[in-house]
């Protein structure tokens, strides 16, 4: 089968370059976490009562539920601090374990792998589907009524007809500075190198908003366009909690929810009550005022390698072609935030949407980001970051590059068996028309280098 083609193309690549090490993670302490520096005091004091609901774990009792997948935001954003992604110990484990029966605990959740939703790629009728499925449900032992009966949708099933996709927490540091990035200059930073981008076979497009034509830069496949509108989306979709932007409890299988749900109106919304403006504001829209002032993180000079080994590997990594996509800086336009206004931003992305090939693609297209594109993933942070690829499935830079190389050639109506990578299982699906991955050149062109060159990418990339 040419399964094994695709596996070769995006795993056992890696072997070649195991000669070298990824350094792992930054230590302590957390180079991300804090607010953007110049903050007024009437700024800092919404940050910092915002961060605090960002930390809250909600309970049954204001809303959280029926159906969810954790309880906390902070809970799912938590590495290397507060905003971050999915931390060292798994506490969806945790979770299942305190909702009980009829809760089992998916066999794609494991205490030292990542946080993880569940996305089923079509519905049983064959038509798509693409949605997240809540790993869990609210049960008698937290307080919901005997009456309240629901059912985990049947993942078991759903992976043994490779019909189950998984995604990982994105970091939100710096989410306020890639807001500020407008699209004329986006535009124009994607357009100027485009010469080089077809020598290696690199296109690449912006997924958009439908209504306005303009770029969403937020998610996986760049599928949000603001910060609010992600909020609203997680509170709803990761842990069930209705809001101002998400009105409708998640009714995933035709329930009667009536004896599930505590609150019966919306679970977030603007306190009209309050004492103070920072507490007059829901709970999603303090979410996103967090995360737009949170700064962006903080790259080592020195760690690791030295700092000539890391000024070497940024060269490289700009000579093999990673930078034609991993666009190391950008500016934000002028706005009336003075922090925000014409800053740099070295985000290392271009937020466009680029085909990752037969060994990446999900099956699940959201707006203009078809079954196997993806938002060029912003490396800032990187350095202290646990889990890699938007499924969470290596945790070593260079099986990380290697499944970046995709599939080798087109295929239609391929089905791709089971594989697996450090010990956790994906499913691959039925797929049409997928070709190879814009990143294939770039990454022989990493395979090429010496020993030497390569450890050095690594240590620069362990550096941001």
């Amino acid at each position: 089968m040419r399964t094994i083609c695709v596996l070769i193309a995006a795993f056992l690549s890696a072997p070649a370059a195991l000669a070298q090490t990824d350094p792992g993670p930054r230590s302590a302490p957390a180079a991300a976490g804090g607010p953007l520096t110049g903050l007024g005091p009437n700024e800092l004091a919404y940050f910092k009562a915002s961060q605090a609901t960002f930390r809250e774990v909600d309970t049954f009792q204001n809303g959280l539920g029926p159906r969810m997948n954790l309880n906390s935001c902070a809970g799912c954003h938590a590495q290397p601090a507060v905003g971050g992604s999915s931390p060292a110990i798994n506490p969806q484990v945790a979770f299942a374990n305190l909702l009980g029966s009829p809760n089992t605990l998916p066999s794609f959740i494991s205490a030292d792998g990542p946080v993880r939703e569940a996305r089923f790629v079509k519905n049983p009728d064959g038509t798509h589907d693409g949605g997240v499925h809540a790993l869990f449900v609210i049960t008698p032992k937290v307080g919901a009524p005997a009456a309240c009966s629901l059912a985990q949708p049947n993942f078991a099933q759903a992976l043994a007809q490779r019909n189950v996709i998984f995604r990982i927490p994105t970091p939100t540091f710096g989410l306020g500075l890639v807001e500020n990035l407008n699209d004329a200059q986006l535009a124009l930073s994607f357009n100027a190198n485009a010469a080089a981008k077809a020598r290696l076979g690199i296109s690449g497009h912006f997924n958009t908003n439908g209504n306005d034509g303009t770029i969403a830069k937020f998610g996986w496949k760049a599928q949000n366009k603001s910060g609010l509108i992600f909020s609203g989306e997680a509170y709803n979709v990761e842990m069930g909690i209705t809001n101002e932007a998400f009105t409708d409890e998640r009714d995933e299988a035709g329930e009667s929810l009536g004896n599930c749900i505590f609150a019966k109106a919306f679970n977030s919304s603007v306190e009209t009550d309050a004492t103070s403006p920072a507490e007059s504001q829901s709970d999603t829209e303090r979410f996103a005022f967090f995360m737009r002032f949170l700064a962006a993180p903080t790259p080592s000079t020195t760690t690791p390698g030295g700092s000539a080994s890391i000024s070497r590997g940024a060269t490289q990594f700009s000579n093999v072609g990673c930078a034609l996509c991993h666009t190391p800086q950008l500016a934000t336009h002028t706005t009336a935030d003075t922090e925000l206004s014409k800053k740099p931003v070295n985000l290392f992305s271009d937020l466009a949407l680029h085909h990752m090939g037969s060994g990446l693609n999900d099956g699940i297209s959201q707006g203009l980001a078809g079954p196997d594109e993806f938002r060029t993933a912003p490396l800032w942070g990187l350095g202290q970051r646990l889990f890699f690829m938007h499924d969470g499935r290596t945790t070593n830079l260079l099986q990380a590059i290697a499944a970046h190389a995709g599939g080798t050639d087109c295929f239609t109506n391929q089905d791709f068996d089971q594989f697996s990578v450090n010990g956790h299982f994906f499913q691959p699906f039925e797929q049409s028309n997928v070709c190879a991955s814009e990143a294939t050149t770039a990454v022989n062109n990493f395979n090429a280098l010496t020993a030497a060159q390569k450890q050095d990418v690594l240590n620069f990339l362990r550096s941001l």
